[in-house]
């Protein structure tokens, strides 16, 4: 009888050990997995905030001994890169003079039209100066500084094929860049015109001498630039829609920056910088064919 006793006691004692480690690997299982999940969850969050992108402050920039500015590579005579690899350009002019005064070496970043958003939304870059027009929609999501050019939109066709007037648009395809100003205003105005879109400028140009498009609409700046420089081709039509402003961006709610670079514009203004960097730059292009003024923007002031 005791032997029964004692060896249901033993029994019940394995029984409960095994359930008792059951219980305990069953919750450190669940412990292990509860971290895991942390672990993936806090990555995720990681990812995320990596993803949107702090802007820098001005003293971040200052302290890291570089400012980032996004230009484009291929729109001369505005940003582009020389046979040596140089960024050049009247934004470049601009950006130099901007590392110049904060005191810092500047990286130049290669961009896009439909790109110059994001890049700053990102925290890719600190400042836009890819000839970025001010409009109400890009000022929902960036932050423009006062403006240091204006312009409109120009219309550049083959001689034998000369454009004058939108309406000769009709029925034939029209090049674009896409998120230009010139894809907004065709699409908001003139839907009967068919657009033919490219990312780069390059491959935007290189449709048009390839007869892919009867003509091609962007800153009339720029085609004026471009026309003077490939016979065969002329701008038909020099000024459409609304006459804008073209200006420096930043991430949205970076005010330190923003205010410093304002307050370089104008400080700017009393040595006629902007006229200085249009002889620098535009002017070995443009020759008589432009008049300075209808360009230049001295001080953020539009007159």
């Amino acid at each position: 009888m005791k032997k029964s006793v004692k060896l249901l006691s033993l029994l019940l004692t394995l029984t409960l050990s095994a359930v008792i480690a059951a219980g305990c690997g069953a919750s450190a299982s669940s412990t292990s997995s509860a971290a895991a999940a942390g672990s993936e969850t806090t990555a995720g969050n990681n990812e995320t905030a990596a993803a949107a992108g702090n802007a820098r402050s001005l003293e971040e920039i200052k302290a890291s001994g570089k400012v980032i500015i996004g230009v484009f590579s291929d729109k001369a005579p505005f940003g582009y890169v020389d046979e040596n690899g140089a960024y050049q350009g009247y934004d470049v002019y601009f950006g130099n003079r901007i590392g110049k005064d904060l005191g810092v070496d500047v990286e130049y970043v290669s961009v896009e039209p439909a790109s110059r958003v994001e890049y700053l939304e990102t925290g890719k870059v600190d400042i836009i100066l890819a000839n970025f027009t001010v409009t109400p929609e890009r000022a929902e999501s960036v932050d423009f500084a006062l403006p240091y050019m204006k312009v409109s939109l120009g219309v550049v066709s083959p001689d034998g094929a000369l454009i004058t007037d939108v309406s000769q648009l009709n029925g034939k395809n029209l090049i674009v860049a896409k998120g230009t100003t010139a894809e907004t205003y065709f699409t908001a105005n003139y839907p009967e015109v068919k657009l033919v879109k490219f990312d780069q400028y390059t491959e935007a140009y290189s449709a048009l001498l390839d007869g892919r498009g009867d003509a091609f609409s962007t800153d009339n700046t720029e085609v004026l630039a471009w026309a003077l420089q490939n016979k065969g081709y002329t701008v038909g039509i020099e000024s459409l829609g609304s006459l804008d402003s073209i200006a420096p961006a930043v991430q949205k709610g970076n005010t330190e920056l923003l205010n410093w670079i304002n307050d370089e514009i104008k400080s700017l203004a009393e040595e006629k910088f902007f006229h200085a960097d249009y002889d620098a730059t535009l002017a070995p292009v443009y020759g008589d064919a432009v008049d300075p003024e209808s360009l230049v923007v001295e001080g953020g002031d539009l007159g």
